[in-house]
């Protein structure tokens, strides 16, 4: 089981706050926006005398609430389609276990969310890496090299769009290229779409659950956590059109017996007020990316891609070893009592050796720390030797 590339440095930033040194998280996508209040109002206001087991498969009230949220967006989906889980963590290993006998493969495209590094191990999945580059935005290779990654034992494609760590968004031709694979070698899809209101400049996303022809084969995976800055809440969601599949994921839920109740009640008043701070958060995360684009562009050596969407970006560094550089951040380096954190891109990578010179940074701090992070970052490579 390996450990996660976000948090494995956690020691060393605790080790440096206790030295007074104030540290900028950008290793993590844990947001600053402030969580919308009708979610503590909800929990706050929940009256029942003894906090009893749910239905393993999410409260009615929740399931209806996202129905409707999905319906607004245009997707033909009904309560039978939707299952809560606990975050979009369990969603995607429930698709996972459901869709896979150990040792089947899964296709993925690198570099990916850490975590689904795990969630293979605790599922006895093989993830089968296709390597993508900062230097073609990370947008997929041709048709032909996807193909060429099936396999007899495949049973699935897994994309993130708009994706985590990269922020690039596929397109619709891209979309169709994975539509048209998974048609063909009768391959499932499954699609983290956790990110999906991120995208900018005019753009949008094309969910996965708009596919017609592969319609039964489409898994879509979801959370509470980035949508409405509730990320300890623990809550998420699986889609999908086939009964089956949803039948046999139910067996997993009952097995985990139900998802946290408090928070489910949390998040059906957080869908119903869900117009009232997307918009906003959608803007205010545009702006920080192109801070941080801005930013990146003017440290001499760094090679960046524009994001297209969520709040991250996988940056090449002018150093041979992003896991030295930034542990040296935590524990040899600081520039006024400030440093930052950063996550080394090799572990958002399944083929050995990749994403070493790489890292992943999330815009989630407010203007002005991030401002500063850039700063300090650009005087900590200009320090740095290796």
């Amino acid at each position: 089981m390996p450990y996660s590339a976000i948090r494995k440095l956690a020691p060393h930033a605790d080790e440096a706050r206790k030295k007074g040194i104030h540290v900028f998280h950008l290793n993590i996508g844990q947001p600053d926006i402030e969580t919308p209040v009708e979610i503590f109002e909800a929990i706050a206001q929940y009256r029942e005398k003894v906090l009893s087991y749910g239905p393993s498969g999410g409260l009615l009230d929740l399931r209806v609430a996202i129905v409707e949220y999905y319906r607004c967006l245009g997707f033909d989906l009904d309560i039978d389609n939707i299952w809560i889980t606990t975050g979009g963590s369990e969603a995607i290993i429930f698709a996972m276990m459901t869709v896979c006998d150990p040792g089947d493969e899964i296709i993925v495209f690198e570099p990916f969310y850490t975590n689904y590094n795990g969630f293979a191990v605790m599922s006895g999945v093989k993830l089968v890496p296709i390597t993508t580059s900062v230097d073609q935005g990370f947008h997929l290779p041709g048709k032909e090299v996807i193909e060429k990654a099936i396999t007899a034992r495949t049973r699935a494609i897994l994309i993130n769009t708009p994706n985590n760590p990269t922020g690039m968004v596929l397109t619709e031709e891209e979309m169709f290229v994975i539509n048209s694979l998974c048609k063909k070698h009768g391959l499932f899809l499954l699609s983290d779409e956790v990110y999906r209101e991120f995208v900018y400049d005019g753009q949008h996303q094309v969910s996965a659950l708009s596919l017609p022809d592969i319609r039964e084969q489409v898994i879509g995976m979801d959370s509470i956590s980035k949508r409405f800055s509730a990320c300890g809440a623990r809550v998420g969601a699986i889609i999908s059109h086939n009964k089956t599949i949803m039948d046999r994921i139910l067996k997993f839920g009952q097995a985990r017996l139900c998802p946290p109740t408090l928070e489910q009640i949390g998040a059906i008043a957080a869908y119903k007020n869900i117009n009232k701070y997307i918009r906003p958060m959608i803007d205010e995360y545009e702006k920080r990316r192109d801070i941080l684009f801005k930013g990146l562009q003017s440290i001499p050596g760094i090679v960046c891609h524009k994001p297209e969407g969520a709040f991250y970006t996988v940056a090449r560094l002018p150093v041979k070893d992003t896991d030295r550089f930034c542990k040296w951040l935590l524990t040899d380096f600081q520039c006024d009592k400030k440093t930052v954190m950063l996550a080394p891109a090799n572990g958002f990578y399944a083929t050995p050796g990749k994403g070493r010179d790489e890292v992943r940074i999330a815009y989630v701090l407010k203007e002005p720390d991030l401002r500063e992070a850039i700063e300090v970052l650009k005087t900590a490579l200009k320090t740095y030797s290796e």
